[in-house]
């Protein structure tokens, strides 16, 4: 909360959000078409990263429990979610002049990238962050410290994304559907196992968590049922397209 007259250090997100909607959408105006879905998905998926860090949604997190469990899908499944779907990168790959995309193309495929983006990897980091974030001194760190809350928001946004790339082969290196399913299903067990155990063992001094944890049970698994959804449409596409090239 803040005093009358206080500025709210945490309208400065909407400088780096703001300016990362203006370069999407000069990226949208060149030559070569874009969807315009994706506009509106990445519209939608900053919008609700910022949400989680501003009020009244990252004042209701300090005390509510419900909240904080809303943001943290919010931060780290449904904005990233809209922001992998929007395909920035693709766009800016396709709009920058030669030299930024160049350097943007190495950084792209990195071996750094190909391991972050890796299933198995991504999977490690969104169940870890999840674990920590709920079931460590961390959730009172959040609590208590706005920065330590801008901080855990950015790392599950990080991750986040780096998840749903991994699950729908957006990263540098393309994977079997196997391995993708079995990242999603592996991270909805995590996140569903992560809801449960704070109905039978809540955090000390969180209040409680009966409510919140149902938010963090029923929103998430309704982000990876999405998932799931546009996962098994890539498979479906890519096996009418086998026979189709056989053909040929």
């Amino acid at each position: 909360m803040h005093n009358h007259g206080d500025f709210p250090a945490e309208s400065l997100f909407l400088i780096p959000a703001v300016a990362a909607v203006a370069a999407y959408w000069a990226g949208t105006r060149k030559p070569g078409a874009w969807p315009s879905w994706r506009l509106v998905s990445f519209l939608a998926g900053v919008l609700i990263v910022l949400l989680t860090v501003l009020e009244p949604l990252a004042g209701w997190a300090h005390y509510d429990f419900g909240a904080l469990a809303l943001s943290h899908v919010m931060a780290g499944m449904a904005g990233p979610a809209l922001l992998v779907l929007s395909r920035p990168v693709d766009l800016a790959l396709k709009t920058l002049d030669d030299v930024p995309a160049a350097r943007l193309r190495r950084s792209v495929y990195s071996p750094a990238a190909r391991l972050l983006t890796h299933p198995v990897t991504a999977t490690l980091l969104v169940a870890t962050g999840m674990w920590a974030m709920f079931h460590t001194p961390l959730l009172t760190a959040m609590q208590q410290s706005m920065p330590v809350h801008w901080l855990v928001t950015a790392y599950l946004t990080v991750t986040g994304c780096l998840f749903t790339a991994a699950v729908l082969n957006c990263g540098p290196v393309k994977h079997g559907f196997g391995i993708r399913a079995g990242a999603l299903a592996t991270a909805a067990v995590a996140h569903a196992g992560s809801a449960a155990w704070l109905l039978v063992a809540p955090p000390a001094g969180s209040g409680s968590t009966a409510a919140g944890a149902l938010v963090l049970l029923g929103s998430g698994l309704a982000v990876q049922a999405v998932l799931a959804l546009i996962l098994l449409g890539q498979q479906r596409g890519t096996a009418r397209l086998v026979p189709q090239a056989r053909r040929a």
